[in-house]
C-alpha cells in the first residue's frame, strides 16, 4: 500500500467543525462564481472514477458535471461492468485504480466495502452513499439551510421517518456543528445506536429521539424526511407503509413548525407517502435548491481533496 498523505470523505465525523464550515463557505463561493460565469478549473489534467453499485440520478450527474467544471476527466464505472462485479478483491481493484486515477467516488451498499477501498487506495475516496451514511447529501442540506435561514448553529432540525443513512449523517452533523436535531422514527426503525452514542459522546449539539413527529416538528426551523424504503428494501415496502403511517410531512405537521421553516427531502420523493404533494410543491419547500446544492458542495469537496 502506498503511504502517500491523502484525505478521504467517508463520513462527516472524520472532519472537524472548522473544516466543514470551510467547505460550506467554499461551496457558497463556487456557486456564486458559477452564476457569474467565472471558470475555475484547478483539477485540469486529473481523472476521477465514479464507481457505482447503486442506481443514481443526483449523485452521478452532480459529480460528473462538477468534475467537468473543475477541469477533470470523469470515468463512469458501474461496478457490475468492472472485474469487481466478477469477484475481484477490493484490495486489488483499489490499488490498481489508484495508479490510474486521482480520486474515486464510490456509491455502494456496505460502509465496510467503502472503507476497505479507502484503506487500500492511495488516492482520495469520497462516499457517494452507503447504507450507513450519505455525507455529501448533508453538506447540500446544510448549505441550503444556511442560505435560507442564516446561522447553522441556530437550526432546529426535525427528522421525520426512517432512521436511515441520511439520518445518520444528520446526527453526525448536529454533533459536530452544534445545532439541535430531533428525530421521530417509528419503533424498530430508529437510527443506529452506535452512531447516536458516538454523537452524544462528542458533547456538541442536542440530538434527541422524539415520541412523535409532532414533538419533533414543534417549533422546528427545518423539517426533513426521506423515502420509507431505501434502495434494497423494496420488498419491505408494505410492512414499512404500515409502520410509518402517521409519519407523513403534511400541512398539519408543518403547521407546528416555525413560521419561516423550510422543508428538505433528498429526493427521489414518494408523494403521498413520506411527504404530501402540497408540501413538496409548496412555498416552504427548498428541495430543488437542495438538489442543486449537491453540485456546489461536491465541487468544494473535490477541490479540497484533489
Amino acid at each position: 500500500m502506498h503511504m502517500t498523505a491523502k484525505r478521504d470523505f467517508l463520513y462527516l465525523a472524520d472532519w472537524s467543525k472548522d473544516e466543514l464550515q470551510g467547505l460550506l463557505a467554499r461551496a457558497a463561493e463556487l456557486k456564486r462564481w458559477r452564476r457569474e460565469g467565472n471558470a475555475y478549473a484547478p483539477l485540469a489534467g486529473k481523472s476521477v472514477g465514479l464507481l457505482f453499485e447503486k442506481a443514481s440520478t443526483r449523485t452521478r450527474v452532480s459529480f460528473s458535471v462538477g468534475l467537468y467544471e473543475l477541469g477533470a476527466q470523469v470515468l463512469d464505472l458501474p461496478m457490475s461492468q468492472t472485474q469487481l462485479g466478477r469477484g475481484e478483491p477490493v484490495k486489488d481493484a483499489a490499488r490498481v485504480l489508484s495508479r490510474y486515477l486521482h480520486g474515486l467516488v464510490i456509491r455502494t451498499f456496505a460502509q465496510e466495502r467503502l472503507e476497505e477501498f479507502a484503506e487500500w487506495s492511495s488516492v482520495p475516496v469520497i462516499n457517494g452513499l452507503t447504507d450507513l451514511h450519505h455525507p455529501c447529501q448533508i453538506l447540500a442540506d446544510l448549505l441550503t439551510a444556511q442560505e435560507r435561514l442564516g446561522s447553522i448553529q441556530e437550526l432546529k432540525v426535525a427528522w421525520v421517518g426512517d432512521g436511515n443513512n441520511v439520518s445518520h449523517s444528520w446526527i453526525e452533523a448536529a454533533s459536530i456543528l452544534d445545532f439541535e436535531l430531533r428525530l421521530a422514527c417509528p419503533k424498530g426503525y430508529e437510527p443506529d445506536p452506535a452512531i447516536l452514542a458516538a454523537a452524544r459522546a462528542r458533547g456538541a449539539g442536542k440530538v434527541v429521539l422524539c415520541e412523535s413527529p409532532q414533538d419533533a416538528a414543534s417549533g422546528a426551523t427545518v423539517v426533513t424526511t426521506d423515502v420509507w424504503a431505501s434502495m434494497g428494501q423494496e420488498e419491505e415496502q408494505a410492512r414499512r407503509a404500515k409502520a410509518f403511517a402517521g409519519y407523513q410531512v403534511d400541512a398539519a405537521l408543518m403547521g407546528l413548525a416555525d413560521r419561516g421553516a423550510i422543508v428538505l427531502h433528498c429526493l427521489p420523493a414518494h408523494r403521498g407517502e413520506e411527504i404530501a404533494e402540497e408540501v413538496l410543491e409548496g412555498p416552504q419547500s427548498a428541495v430543488f435548491d437542495e438538489a442543486e446544492n449537491r453540485l456546489h458542495v461536491q465541487k468544494a469537496l473535490m477541490a479540497a481533496l484533489l
